[in-house]
């Protein structure tokens, strides 16, 4: 066939530039509102535009979907595949703190720097559906929805314990704190006090949280996590009298089956029988006591709870009655013991729970054995191997004796109710959310405090509550948010009685403006709602969104949540905002561990994108490892998927003809068509990847390809390699180069290839290649006739396959072995 002139050698930098502003010019990813094609809202979560820029884990993940989103244009469909900033928060508090610059200074610079990088990379993001959740216009609807909250009942204020963050100087939310017990951010351990907070009743959602979940396509691994988080449990609180006292205290237990075996009771520092004028410790413990209390204070949440970490406690001097058997239990208090979960005090049964054990055994109290286990010991328990947690037999236990565990639950929880000495709870490992940070880069709380009124939400005429600014920002060791520092901000009137009053200074938590930006996608310039409605009915629910695992029980969580809450006001159409969820792993630095400055590992994309092209670094991040997997960067590998491109370049000069295809080439394009259609589908990337290699590797063993499979071969690569495809196919294949007239057709406007079924009936032969009867690597190829009538091709592709060429290096070989079909193996000295 004629040729254009191409240039020998393929010069990622020459064609790049050309091909992103020829895309953008022409506004080829602008979705249609209403289009009659199927709709596809494809969503990557949204990045914090912090001033490292983009890393190669965005790479990981936006390329992936870039290339499913341009897919699924090719195939027919309206792709909606929206792109915008969650800026507001901590990161980009910290980053300007540490940059000694403002916040609305260094916002605009990020995000500045982060699009160019996606420019860079050729995401087919439709930028005119941009959004930024520093934007008033968008804040404006983030604290509206807080008033909706509020006015329903579902945003409200409390004294709580609280996860503090001594380094960020905030509090977090339980979901803020990884299982350690430190910040989730920062690194830094996080200790507990009790604070003034907003709140948002996610728990009034739990259920339904937990049954939707049934609804939607979410990865298993998900939805077990959010499963596991929300931690719906049937709990007994049991009633126990203070001896010589009218008190009482209420213990949580989800196994009042063993309560007969109940030797002391033990309660969280903070709990309120120790708070001041309802302490009824005897006067000589008191000060004891109080030291203890004082002393748990300063510690972290990862010190209280370290698994074989010595118990401490101390003795408060009172007793319990349990009305069981009417023995007397000693109340302690110990700090392992925390207020947030249950009621903050618990029975100790020492020989059924290890934590019990470990705290009888340091103070030297009782251990009785209710429940014998599968080995039949009914011996005393006196080693921590012996307690019995799990499944067993009840025993010592009255009118519980010979019962299982399960049966034993039930009729204990049923003897206890009918006596008035306790009740079923269903408690919830989830925790009503804090909402309010003590810091400045967030959206303002829309609440004013009125001496008269209590908390009133600002008017809605009058939304957005803008943030001012402050020229120092810097977060306060009181608790305080900075904005408290500014009088004539603070200080305001009541919207409802016109009464001096005070504007709330916590500002929302990072999570706020990314709890809906997916519905804003649908309609950003809208200034009368969150989203018109018609647009919101034809957009949602969002059909796949793809995120890191790390937000399964953050973000995940309390975006559906918030999205259910609008279902019910009527505001959004369906139940649930996402139909699929898809995770993708990361990526960690050359040296095996997570990517970081301070490491000196990070890897940045521009570096990558100079040297070795765009088409690349996005090949290359595909087919890196299984795609929801952690893998550790590879510049070789990298540099791998260089030569590849380079051989297409090559092979796209030399070896397309207008002649018919050899059949051997023809069907194994027709098999890889097949493959990497099905495996895109399954977000099998690395595995795609690999089959357009060992296409190239036919393609160049087997002879040519016509011009119309060559046109099928580019667009299959297309979504994968966008910059290389878009210019072959120009100059090469069917494009015919108009874009010098202002009229080309994209590659990536194409129909998306089929393939003829008939034509890949044939089974795949695997033949492993082996060195000295060692297994390096395999073969697949089209039947085993194939492996027969051409042993000397079979040689070669296993020569050239990189697992057996450096094991043959420096090596002389014998002989080759060949069972056709089967086996090759190189023999050498």
């Amino acid at each position: 066939m004629p040729k254009k002139l191409v240039p020998d050698k393929y010069d990622h930098d020459a064609i790049e530039g050309k091909w992103r502003k020829a895309w953008e010019e022409k506004g080829m990813y602008q979705a249609e509102d209403f289009s009659k094609k199927p709709k596809f809202y494809l969503l990557v979560e949204f990045p914090y535009p912090s001033g490292a820029g983009l890393h190669v884990g965005h790479a990981r993940s936006w390329s992936a979907m870039d290339a499913l989103a341009r897919k699924h244009r090719m195939q027919g469909q309206n792709v909606l595949f929206p792109m915008g900033w969650d800026a507001f928060g901590l990161p980009a508090e910290n980053y300007a703190l540490k940059t000694h610059a403002h916040p609305s200074t260094v916002v605009p610079q990020n995000i500045a720097r982060f699009k160019e990088q996606c420019r860079r990379l050729g995401f087919s993001f439709d930028w005119s559906r941009e959004i930024n959740t520093t934007d008033p216009k968008y804040y404006h609807w983030t604290q509206w929805i807080f008033i909706q909250l509020f006015k329903k009942g579902l945003a409200y204020q409390d004294e709580v314990p609280v996860n503090w963050c001594p380094f960020c100087k905030t509090n977090l939310a339980d979901e803020e704190v990884l299982p350690g017990g430190t910040h989730e951010r920062c690194g830094t351990s996080v200790e507990i006090r009790k604070q003034r907070q907003w709140l948002l009743r996610i728990t009034k959602y739990a259920d339904r949280l937990l049954a939707d979940l049934r609804t939607v396509n979410y990865a298993p691994q998900i939805a077990l996590q959010q499963v596991n988080w929300i931690g719906r449990k049937e709990w007994t609180d049991i009633n126990y009298g203070i001896e010589g006292t009218k008190a009482t205290i209420v213990v949580s237990t989800t196994r009042p089956d063993t309560n007969f075996g109940a030797t002391f009771i033990v309660i969280a520092p903070e709990h309120p029988l120790l708070a001041d004028g309802a302490n009824l410790v005897p006067e000589k413990l008191r000060k004891a006591v109080k030291a203890y209390v004082q002393n748990a204070a300063g510690k972290t949440v990862e010190e209280r709870e370290r698994e074989g970490r010595k118990k401490t406690g101390v003795f408060t001097g009172l007793y319990a009655i349990n009305s069981l058997n009417r023995s007397r239990l000693p109340i302690w208090v110990a700090d392992f013991v925390l207020p947030t979960v249950g009621t903050g005090a618990v029975v100790g049964v020492p020989g059924h729970d290890r934590r019990d054990f470990e705290f009888a055994q340091e103070f030297k109290l009782p251990i009785i054995r209710v429940v014998v286990g599968r080995d039949g010991d009914t011996s005393p328990i006196k080693k921590l191997e012996q307690v019995q947690e799990e499944e067993g037999t009840m025993i010592n236990s009255e009118f519980l004796d010979g019962s299982d565990i399960k049966t034993a639950i039930n009729k204990m929880m049923a003897y206890l109710e009918e006596r008035g000495w306790g009740k079923r709870v269903i408690r919830y490992h989830l925790h009503d959310w804090i909402f309010s940070r003590q810091h400045y880069w967030g959206e303002p709380i829309p609440i004013v405090h009125c001496p008269k009124c209590g908390a009133v939400p600002v008017p809605e005429k009058d939304l957005p509550l803008e943030l001012p600014y402050l020229a120092s920002y810097e977060p306060t060791e009181t608790g305080e948010s900075p904005l408290a520092k500014v009088a004539a901000w603070v200080n305001t009137r009541c919207p409802k009685c016109g009464t001096p009053a005070k504007r709330e200074t916590d500002t929302m938590p990072n999570w706020a403006g990314s709890n809906w930006y997916y519905i804003r996608f649908i309609d950003p310039q809208n200034s009368q709602a969150l989203a018109d409605r018609k647009k919101m009915d034809y957009w949602l629910p969002v059909d796949l969104y793809q995120g890191g695992f790390e937000h399964t029980t953050l973000h995940l969580l309390y975006s559906r949540f918030i999205y259910k809450f609008l279902y019910d006001l009527g505001v959004v159409p369906n139940p649930e905002p996402y139909a699929a969820r898809q995770p993708h792993g990361i990526v960690l630095g050359p040296d095996g561990r997570k990517m970081s400055k301070s490491f000196g590992n990070v890897v940045n994309p521009e570096d990558i994108i100079k040297k070795y092209g765009a088409d690349a670094l996005r090949l290359y991040e595909m087919f890196m490892g299984p795609f929801d997997q952690t893998i550790t960067w590879n510049e070789e590998s990298l540099a791998g998927c260089r030569r590849f491109l380079d051989r297409v370049w090559q092979l796209s000069i030399r070896s397309v003809s207008d002649y018919q295809t050899a059949p051997k080439l023809a069907i194994k394009l027709e098999k890889t068509i097949a493959k990497v259609s099905g495996d895109v589908e399954n977000f099998k990337f690395n595995t795609l990847i690999a089959a357009l290699m060992e296409f190239i590797n036919a393609w160049s063993l087997w002879g040519q390809l016509s011009r119309k499979d060559y046109d099928r071969f580019l667009c299959l690569l297309a979504p994968f390699a966008p910059f290389i495809t878009e210019e072959l196919y120009q100059q090469l294949g069917a494009g015919g180069n108009g874009l010098a007239r202002g009229n080309f057709v994209s590659i990536h406007e194409q129909k998306w290839p089929e393939y003829d079924p008939s034509m890949i009936a044939e089974g795949i032969v695997t033949v492993v290649v082996q060195i000295n009867g060692r297994i390096r690597d395999k073969i697949e190829v089209n039947g085993e006739q194939e492996t027969v009538n051409n042993q000397k091709g079979m040689e070669k592709r296993a020569r050239e396959l990189l697992s057996v060429r450096k094991y043959l290096e420096g090596k002389r070989i014998i002989k080759v072995i060949q069972v056709p079909g089967k086996i090759i193996n190189f023999v050498t000295n």
